[in-house]
């Protein structure tokens, strides 16, 4: 018996449908071996060489991406086309492409299509507001709406009071703070856990995603690995981005755990997370004040008047520093890729040249 499964229950809603072709969704990403959901269920699949390697436009699949396929019902599918993304999640990645030398890929996208980004922290030892503020930054950057998931409610005795520091610092955006173990705080979230929706987890090794997908689910799909007493950290379970689709019909991506992330470009990012901070730019003296000696500073005299922390002030300097370098890394690398190509074009132009005896 054939099972037909309708795509558009992982949440496939084209702007485009194209006759006699055949869509899917990325499941799993294992190096050059994905996983798809298809319309006559779940296969292995493979990219076609002739479209992703020797093609320099074509954006090589990641988790949650639809793409266009060649189904072999008998081996492994093709997938020859990466349909356009309504939102991504990337990181720096100076490596590059090993197969493709023509392509320096400088950005590495993790997850994509989904439509919140749940950044979550525990709270026991894992918070940080300054891990935080680079998880917002790049989360408002990927396009979807982040929400901030404080885990562990259950080890502390006033959840209530990390929860109106942490709305501090993320501005504009849901603060929840739940416990996988009882369940308080689960149902909170239910605006976002909808039919259809897809939701990526951030969060660092021993955060508890693993326990909040399996108390989503009602059951244990995910492997729980204990943590350290001591300092709360815990070994990696996931380790491979991967889809789940809930029977609620949600959808999860979870990432593997990241204490540190390469920025990408988050200029925009930065700006939807540090309102407060950049709401002073415009009332300085000069129109061009860097903040630091001039006279007239608002931002200076915010923080001399406790409005605005001096460590929020040195957090938004530190990933502004971080986000210019990466924009200046990846001109340098898109130039320098540039002139290797047209050296290497040249070479071989030269030794054909001596083979025909013109040179």
């Amino acid at each position: 018996m054939v099972i037909t499964i309708n795509v558009k229950d992982y949440g496939f809603m084209p702007t485009y449908k194209k006759e006699n072709t055949q869509y899917a969704r990325v499941l799993a990403v294992h190096k050059e071996s994905y996983v798809i959901m298809t319309s006559f269920g779940e296969c292995s699949a493979k990219l076609k060489s002739s479209v992703y390697y020797n093609n320099s436009t074509e954006e090589f699949p990641t988790t949650g991406d639809f793409v266009e396929i060649q189904y072999e019902s008998q081996g492994v599918s093709l997938i020859l086309h990466t349909l356009p993304r309504k939102s991504k999640f990337a990181r720096n990645d100076f490596s590059g492409h090993a197969k493709n030398f023509t392509k320096t890929i400088i950005e590495q996208v993790v997850a994509a299509n989904f439509d919140y980004v749940f950044i979550m922290q525990s709270l026991n030892h894992d918070l940080n507001p300054r891990r935080l503020e680079r998880y917002l930054a790049q989360s408002w950057q990927s396009g979807a709406i982040p929400v901030v998931v404080l885990t562990k409610a259950d080890l502390v005795d006033n959840y209530a009071s990390y929860v109106a520091e942490v709305e501090k610092i993320a501005i504009g955006v849901g603060v929840f703070a739940i416990s996988a173990k009882t369940g308080l705080g689960i149902q909170s979230l239910s605006e976002y856990l909808k039919n259809g929706k897809t939701i990526v987890l951030l969060g660092s090794s021993g955060v508890g995603k693993s326990s909040f997908v399996n108390a989503l689910a009602g059951k244990e799909i995910m492997t729980v690995n204990g943590i350290r007493e001591d300092d709360s950290k815990g070994r990696h379970t996931t380790t491979h981005r991967q889809l789940i689709r809930l029977e609620s019909g949600v959808m999860i991506i979870d990432t593997p755990g990241m204490r540190e992330l390469g920025m990408w470009d988050v200029s925009e990012g930065l700006s939807e997370s540090f309102t407060d901070v950049e709401s002073y730019f415009g009332q300085c003296k000069f129109s061009d004040c860097k903040h630091q000696t001039e006279p007239g500073c608002a931002v200076k005299s915010a923080i001399e008047r406790g409005e605005l922390s001096a460590e929020r002030w040195e957090s938004y300097q530190s990933l502004k520093e971080e986000n210019d370098f990466v924009e200046n890394k990846s001109a340098y690398l898109r130039e320098k890729n540039t002139r290797n190509i047209a050296i290497k074009m040249s070479q071989r132009q030269i030794k054909k040249g001596k083979k025909r005896g013109l040179l």
